[in-house]
């Protein structure tokens, strides 16, 4: 019996087996194989059906309910409430049970909503048309209907339905074009080729016709990597088998473009396509403030916990006494008497939890999700952020972070595209030492376009001319680059030159289109591959024809690209093209040391340089080279490792031809954000790929560096002359001598850093002795933390994770945010705290994987200087809030069970306990945290420095935590003993009610209550008011509309007889409460001494030790009281005055013309609130009072 054949079996039909299978094979329409092939199994795979929703209608309850109750919170007070129903509580189930329901359905409908959003999306996509070959016509179907092994037609514009493999197209070369937008953001057009054997299929009856199985790797989330090969069966002839890579494979989701139709062969479907398979979320972050939170939390437990400890204990103390044991008025039951004491006293104290269990804000966590969300739109709001090239502003993929952005402590940032513009333009090339530029200018004249300027030799020899013509040449044929000639793309018409149709380049990677067009600018032109023919059209004129027979893509770890071609002659040639560092150790002819002294000063001058190198094969080499190619490419296990060993192989005993300079501008005001984080006491590392010298160019250029910096360097070429042990140590005595020498801080001493890739791999590598493990690391993390600035070359994607990783596991674990452009930035976006993703021409991968995207570098800056600050302060102040104001409330009731012989008496109304948190307190702190502004935008960019007050968590340290508490507990005792006191002289009233003698209301308990609760409500919603800077029309509107709300439903509660309550102890009560004069007075006082403590230690802190925060508020409002003071008139008085211009301190310079009208960007300015020293403007003056504004200029006066 054939043992491994029932082990296929087995694998493939028992669930969860299939994971063990490295390879599935595809039947090509479900056709079995011919005889004498492997046996037909058929196989099980998933539909086509897209389901990215959480829910269904059968499962939502449970399943969500499930999930809020996993939140501690939520927990914990679905244990409140049920203990509430289960013993006797004092309190009704109704006020524990009320705020969790509110909470649990909330966030059930928004979830709920979300959910169903997604359903209607999912549905849409599962039932678009699709057309599947059976029995050799087209057939229409629903795409969730699609099968493993189906063969589909897709037309122009369509989007692919699953993931395919191309067998034919409506091109004649067998080449389909797509865009992939909806994957990774690139818009560009990529080319993607049909198998050999099939691309001549034009009809359904041919494609109908194929019979071939499919074997590839099992589905993973990879998008550029597929490994795979096809069998093709014919008869009476041996199987054909074709390698399959990711050149042949259609995602799920790219659309055709500029192709008419293609046929392929469902090969992933469903949730098994790597489209669904990115759909996984990515590991959750949690920022500072959440584990602030969590941290108060669990001390606020304690406290309750203490709380009904303490109660339980004294109730028993003080019924120890026979005659206060059972009091008349609260006699037990047989039952309870009957209860064993240890039994009685736990009722008790679950009894005491319950009734101070609102200490413990559970609306805040709603609340904090709610600001969260909503906050989230300012940054998408946000018109300084929207980029106009680009069409987008900024996005918010995770609103979760946003208080994280203002306290960031180090960037780590990618250079090219991320610092640069990602816009290549030819600079130069060097072959053999002479220099060519384009239109070079020499001796006042234009060089033609392949002219040089000789930098070795003005002869030109046999020698040269030869090196020179196959340099040209490699360019023109060692890449990937696309010609499009004049159509239509995407609406928009391209590559029309004064009415004639001309070709264009379209490639994923700007360098390479950045070499193809300078090689057209220097006289070669790259014509178009057709058939597998590549054409170049030389500079006499004359079409050149070279067979393309392999190429040897691109990869960040050989940093290289091969291709290998043949001429017309028959002779076959390798050019090779990559990073110095590849290339110069391959080399073993060629005039190394003229091109290297090019290469290392063009790197100094921050541009981009790539060698080029060529060998000719013979025909045995060549062979040679194939076979090895062809074994690895056929490989279905550890195809890209047989592929490495196959390049290195081929790649080796180069002759150097020369090198190429290509610019990389750097984005605008990349260098005025990297020097305002700086200010901010933030620390920038530059993580890049590129060498040294050319990274280290765009450094200084940025201000990363500046030349008084001192560059320490840790780098290979230094660890080749020392050991690695000892330069470390070396750089370190070098910081700390200069430390103590100082006696500066680290943050103020200017040292960089330069380490590279090969380096950080020794210092990160785990030494062999145990004795010694780790040490690297600790010192190079010394050595870091005395640098103000870093960068890190020769990165590997890998490494950049590693560096953040290093960082943020470090001892005083700051928080970290990533920042870049490109796929190959994306581990170490989401190793960082925060991952921030640039809209680059890299594609969309960054910005996908991120937290947040910006269209440009520059956009940073406000991200974090302004929306950071904001975000922090907001929330910081939410959090203090809701545990202070939680204290104020509770504390009374503690306080009050010393005087109720601690008989779980409530103090307030059964109304008031559920409505506190949720109504009459809830909205206006909800209002401060989205609206609050403590200076204004323009003051948090023109000072950066402001971003210290708030760094390492300030506003939620424990001292801070610890004073908002002291002052609840104090509050809470002013609004307890207060109200005592205006009740200690009382007499009995002919009825029989007790009235207090010094304020004439009738006395008790409830009276008591709603007397503490409303001090209570308007003291805590005047202390926000307090602390609110930025008023608005609905600031006002939400405090005092709130306190009229607390007075109206009290009002209305105590004003009538409710059928549906069983007690009526609150009617009247409030009304007689507020008929009294002395309680009114009494209000008053209470909530004035409860405030007065934080008002006097406000005044007090700022006068004797002001923030800078403060300092800056101080000079603004300065600057708007002297405004004041200046005499007003309304008028514009317009001249021919020539210009001037308008100093809003140190803000910014606004020209102004006196023949246009007042600038609308001044009016902006100012009906923001922006606060402006307006100095005399000479010849004209510009003058603002609270009467308005007046502009002062020679000539008639013409009025406003």
């Amino acid at each position: 019996m054939d043992f491994r054949r029932l082990r296929n079996i087995i694998s493939r039909y028992c669930v969860g087996e299939e994971i063990w299978v490295d390879s599935r094979t595809v039947y090509i329409g479900h056709k079995e194989p011919p005889p004498g092939a492997e046996a037909y199994i058929p196989q099980r795979y998933p539909d086509n059906r897209i389901v990215s929703s959480k829910y269904t209608f059968w499962n939502f309850i449970p399943k969500n309910l499930f999930e809020q109750f996993r939140r501690i919170a939520n927990f914990y007070f679905l244990v409140i409430f049920l203990v509430q129903l289960i013993i006797d509580t004092p309190t009704s189930p109704v006020t524990s049970g009320l705020p969790l329901f509110f909470v649990i359905t909330v966030t059930a409908i928004k979830q709920g909503y979300e959910d169903w959003l997604r359903h209607k999306a999912d549905c849409s996509i599962n039932e678009c048309p699709v057309d599947v070959v059976q029995r050799g016509k087209a057939v229409r179907t629903q795409s969730h209907k699609l099968r493993v092994g189906d063969i589909v037609v897709v037309r122009e514009d369509e989007t692919f339905p699953c993931d395919l493999i191309l067998l034919s197209s409506s091109r004649q070369d067998g080449t389909c074009y797509v865009t992939t937008t909806s994957l990774d953001g690139e818009s560009s057009h990529k080319t993607y080729y049909a198998i050999p054997d099939t691309m001549a299929f034009r009809t359904d009856q041919e494609v109908d016709s194929l019979h071939a199985t499919i074997e590839c790797e099992q589905p993973q989330p990879d998008l550029y990597k597929f490994v795979g090969r096809i069998n093709i069966y014919k008869e009476k002839e041996e199987p054909v088998v074709r390698p399959l890579g990711a050149e042949n494979l259609l995602l799920r989701g790219a659309t055709l473009k500029n192709t008419q139709h293609i046929c392929a062969v469902a090969i992933y479907t469903g949730m098994e396509t790597k489209m669904a398979l990115n759909y996984q979320s990515k590991s959750q972050k949690r920022s500072a403030v959440e584990k602030s939170m969590n941290a108060f939390l669990i001390v606020y437990l304690c406290i309750l916990i203490s709380k009904a400890a303490i109660n339980t204990i004294l109730k028993y103390a003080w019924q120890w006494s026979p005659d206060r044991d059972e009091p008349w008025y609260n006699r037990r039951t047989e039952n309870e008497r009957q209860r064993h004491v240890v039994i009685r006293a736990f009722t008790d104290f679950l009894a005491f939890t319950v009734l101070f269990n609102y200490i413990i804000p559970v609306s805040m966590y709603v609340t904090v999700e709610m600001q969260k969300f909503l906050g989230s739109y300012f940054i998408t709001w946000d018109e300084e952020m929207f980029d106009e090239e680009l069409g987008e502003g900024a996005q918010v993929n995770t609103s979760d972070l946003n208080e994280e952005l203002g306290q960031v402590e180090y960037v780590f940032t990618d250079k090219t595209g991320t610092l640069t513009e990602n816009n290549m333009e030819f600079i130069e090339c060097c072959v053999d030492g002479n220099v060519y530029i384009p239109h070079a200018i020499c001796n006042g004249q234009i060089l033609s376009a392949a002219s040089s300027i000789d930098m070795i030799d003005s002869s030109p020899g046999g020698y040269r001319r030869e090196h020179e013509d196959l340099f040209f040449r490699a360019l023109c044929l060692c890449h990937t680059v696309q010609v499009k000639e004049e159509e239509t793309v995407d609406g928009i018409k391209k590559g029309i030159h004064q009415g004639r149709p001309t070709s264009f380049y379209i490639s994923s990677s700007p360098d390479e289109v950045a070499l193809v067009e300078g090689m057209k600018r220097l006289g070669y032109t790259y014509l178009r591959l057709k058939d597998n023919y590549m054409e170049i059209l030389n500079k006499d004129d004359e079409i050149e024809r070279f067979e393309l027979l392999h190429v040897l893509n691109f990869d960040s770890v050989r940093r290289r690209m091969s291709v290998i071609v043949r001429t017309s002659s028959g002779e076959y040639l390798l050019f090779c093209k990559g990073a110095d560092s590849a290339i110069f150790p391959l080399v073993v002819s060629g005039k190394v040391e003229q091109v290297k002294a090019r290469v290392e000063q063009n790197a100094v001058e921050g541009l981009r340089t790539l060698c080029v190198a060529y060998k000719k094969l013979s025909e045995s080499e060549y062979q040679e080279a194939c076979r090895h190619l062809t074994d690895a490419k056929l490989a279905l296990q550890e195809r890209e490792q047989r592929l490495a060993e196959a390049y290195d192989i081929i790649e080796r005993d180069f002759v150097l031809l020369g090198a190429t300079a290509v610019e990389d501008r750097l984005q605008e005001k990349a260098a005025d954000t990297i020097e305002s984080l700086h200010k901010a006491g933030i620390k920038v590392w530059v993580l890049t790929g590129d060498k040294m010298e050319t990274a280290a160019a765009t450094c200084y250029a940025s201000k990363l560096f500046r030349r008084s910096t001192q560059i320490l360097e840790l780098t290979k070429k230094r660890t080749e002359e020392q050991s690695l042990h000892d330069v470390l140590f070396e750089l370190n005595r070098t910081v700390l001598r200069q430390r103590s020498i100082s006696g500066l801080s680290v943050d103020c001493l200017d040292f960089g850093l330069i380490i590279d890739g090969a380096t950080l791999s020794a210092v990160l590598k785990p030494k062999q002795d145990s004795a010694g493990h780790g040490n690297y690391r600790e010192i190079f993390l010394e050595i870091c933390r005395n640098c103000s600035a870093v960068l890190c070359c020769r990165m590997a994607p890998l490494q950049k994770a590693q560096i953040v990783k290093l960082i943020k596991a470090s001892k005083e674990h700051p928080i970290t945010l990533a920042v870049g452009d490109g796929a190959n930035d994306v581990s170490m976006i989401l190793e960082a705290h925060v991952g921030i993703g640039i809209m680059g021409k890299e594609g969309r991968q960054a910005a996908r994987n991120s937290d947040y995207a910006i269209p440009k570098f520059k956009h940073l800056k406000k991200m974090l200087l302004v929306h950071g600050h904001y975000y922090y302060i907001r929330i910081a102040e939410l959090v203090q809030y809701f545990f202070y104001k939680n204290v104020c409330f509770i504390f009374p009731q503690f306080l009050y069970q010393f005087f109720c012989g601690f008989s779980q008496q409530p103090l307030y109304d059964t109304a008031y306990l559920t409505l506190y948190n949720i109504s009459f307190t809830s909205l206006p702190i909800l209002l401060y945290s989205l609206v609050e502004k403590h200076v204004t935008m323009d003051t948090l960019k023109r000072e950066p420095s402001l971003y210290r007050d708030i760094a390492k968590n300030s506003l939620l340290r424990w001292p801070v935590f610890l004073y908002w508490t002291c002052l609840g507990v104090f509050d809470a005792v002013v609004f307890f003993f207060g109200a005592y006191f205006l009740f200690d002289n009382t007499t009995f009233t002919s009825n029989g009610q007790l009235m207090t003698t010094n304020t004439q209301m009738m006395f008790g308990n409830w009276t008591f209550g709603t007397l503490v609760f409303t001090v209570l409500v308007f003291t805590v919603t005047l202390k926000l008011a307090l602390d609110t800077h930025h008023w608005t029309w609905i600031n006002h509107f939400v405090i005092w509309g709130s306190l009229l709300f607390y007075v109206i439903f009290s009002l209305l509660w105590g004003g009538i007889i409710w059928p549906f309550l069983n007690y009526q102890r609150m009617y009247y009560v409030f009304m007689q409460m507020l008929s009294s004069g002395p309680a009114w007075l009494s209000i008053i006082l209470l909530i004035t001494v409860s405030l007065l403590p934080d008002v006097i230690k406000k005044v007090l802190c700022r006068a004797m030790c002001p923030t800078a925060t403060e300092r800056v508020q101080d000079r603004d409002k300065l600057s708007w009281d002297d405004m004041a003071k200046l005499p007003s008139r309304r008028s514009y008085e317009g001249a021919s005055v020539d210009s001037s211009q308008l100093h809003l301190g140190a803000v910014e310079t606004l020209p102004l013309r006196a023949s246009d009208p007042l600038p609308q960007k001044l009016l902006a300015h100012l009906a923001e609130g922006g606060r402006a020293n307006l100095r005399s403007l000479s010849p004209c003056t510009l003058r603002l009072s609270g009467a308005g504004i007046a502009y002062y200029a020679p000539g008639p006066e013409t009025s406003v």
